[in-house]
C-alpha cells in the first residue's frame, strides 16, 4: 500500500473513531487533508464530487476490509453520516496461558536485525498492555538457549514483503556455477533459513517452475513488479526439504572425492569417512543426491571427485561453463 494512501485511510479511520456522532460525507472531505488537498472543499463542484465520492467509498471499503466495523446512520434530515463505535472495534480480551505467552516472547526475540527488532518489540509491549503476563520467561518455560535468526542479506526485508503481500519481484541472481548473476523474475512464495543461510522459494516465470533461491547469491536490488501471480501457491511450500535434497541431505549413494587436508570443512562435516592421502590431501566418502555438483563446484581446485563417474562428469561440465563466463 502506497505511503499517501495508507496516511488517508489511517486519518479516514481516526475521524471516524473519534466522533460522538455521525460525519457527513461533506464534513469528512473537509476534515481530512488528503481530500482537501485532492478536491478542495465540498463546493458542489459535480466532477470534483464524483472523483471524491468514488475515493470515499474506496477508502470505506478498503477499511472495512481491514476489519474496522463502520456504520451508516441517517439522520432526520435525510443526510447520511458515519461513524465506527470503540465498543464496535474494540477487540475482545485476550487470555493466554504460561506456554503461549512465553512462545510470544520467545518469538519477539528472537530477530537481531534492528528494524525487525523494532517492530517485534512494539508488538510484544501491546500484548503485554491487553494481557500477555510480564513474568513469565520464555527461555525457562521452554528450557532452551536464547535462539538467534541472523539477516545479513538485504534481499531478506523487501523479499518478506513482497510474500507477505502476494507481489512479483525482479532481482539478478548469481548460480554456483555462474560467473555473471542472471535477471531473475519471480513469483515469491516462503521464506526459510537452513542451516545458516536464507532461502526463498516461488515460482520462476522465466523457467516456468517452482525454484529455491539461496539469499546470499542475490545481488543488487529487489525490485517490486505490479500484477498478481501467475501460478497457483501451494498449501505447503518446501523449502528445506528442497535444499536438503538438492545438498544431498536425502541421499541414497555415496560419493568419492578427494580434498585438500586444510579446506572443505563442510564436507567433511557430512563425511561418512574420511582416510589421509598424504601430499596434504584426503579421501572422503560423502552421500551423493540431487545437486552435490553445484556443491562441490563451490570449493573450486580444492576438490577433486573420483567417483562415481557421472558425478565428475557433471562437475567438469559446470567448471567449463564458470570458465566460459
Amino acid at each position: 500500500m502506497a505511503i499517501a494512501k495508507a496516511e488517508r485511510l489511517m486519518n479516514l479511520a481516526l475521524c471516524l473513531l473519534g466522533t460522538r456522532r455521525p460525519l457527513s460525507k461533506r464534513e469528512l472531505r473537509d476534515s481530512i487533508e488528503a481530500y482537501v488537498e485532492a478536491f478542495g472543499p465540498g463546493n458542489g463542484s459535480t466532477g470534483s464530487d464524483d472523483s471524491f465520492n468514488r475515493m470515499f467509498e474506496r477508502d470505506k471499503d478498503d477499511l472495512r476490509e481491514l476489519g474496522l466495523v463502520i456504520e451508516t446512520v441517517e439522520s432526520l434530515d435525510g443526510e447520511v453520516g458515519y461513524l465506527a463505535r470503540r465498543d464496535s472495534n474494540r477487540l475482545p480480551p485476550i487470555t493466554l496461558d504460561a506456554e503461549e505467552a512465553a512462545a510470544l516472547g520467545l518469538a519477539a526475540k528472537v530477530w537481531q536485525q534492528a528494524r525487525l527488532a523494532g517492530a517485534a518489540s512494539g508488538a510484544l509491549q501491546k500484548l503485554r498492555a491487553a494481557g500477555l503476563p510480564e513474568e513469565v520467561d520464555p527461555y525457562e518455560a521452554h528450557g532452551a538457549l536464547e535462539p538467534r535468526i541472523p539477516v545479513h542479506e538485504a534481499a531478506f526485508e523487501p523479499l518478506m514483503l513482497a510474500c507477505r503481500d502476494r507481489r512479483p519481484v525482479v532481482f539478478d541472481y548469481r548460480k554456483a556455477t555462474a560467473a555473471h548473476p542472471e535477471p531473475r523474475h519471480v513469483e515469491p512464495w516462503a521464506l526459510e533459513c537452513w542451516r545458516g543461510h536464507w532461502y526463498l522459494a516461488g515460482f520462476d516465470r522465466d523457467r516456468g517452475a517452482e525454484r529455491v533461491f539461496r539469499l546470499s547469491r542475490i545481488t543488487g536490488k529487489v525490485r517490486s513488479r505490479g500484477g498478481k501471480f501467475t501460478a497457483p501457491v501451494p498449501d505447503v511450500v518446501t523449502v528445506r526439504e528442497t535444499v536438503a535434497g538438492w545438498a544431498g541431505e536425502t541421499a541414497d549413494r555415496s560419493a568419492l572425492i578427494r580434498l585438500r587436508s586444510d579446506a572443505g570443512y563442510p564436507l567433511r562435516a557430512k563425511a561418512t569417512r574420511v582416510r589421509e592421502l598424504g601430499d596434504g590431501w584426503d579421501e572422503l566418502e560423502i552421500p551423493y543426491g540431487h545437486g552435490l555438483d553445484a556443491w562441490l563446484v563451490e570449493f573450486g581446485p580444492d576438490v577433486v571427485v573420483l567417483e562415481p563417474a557421472e558425478l565428475r562428469a557433471d562437475v567438469m561440465d559446470r567448471l567449463r561453463a564458470v570458465a566460459k563466463g
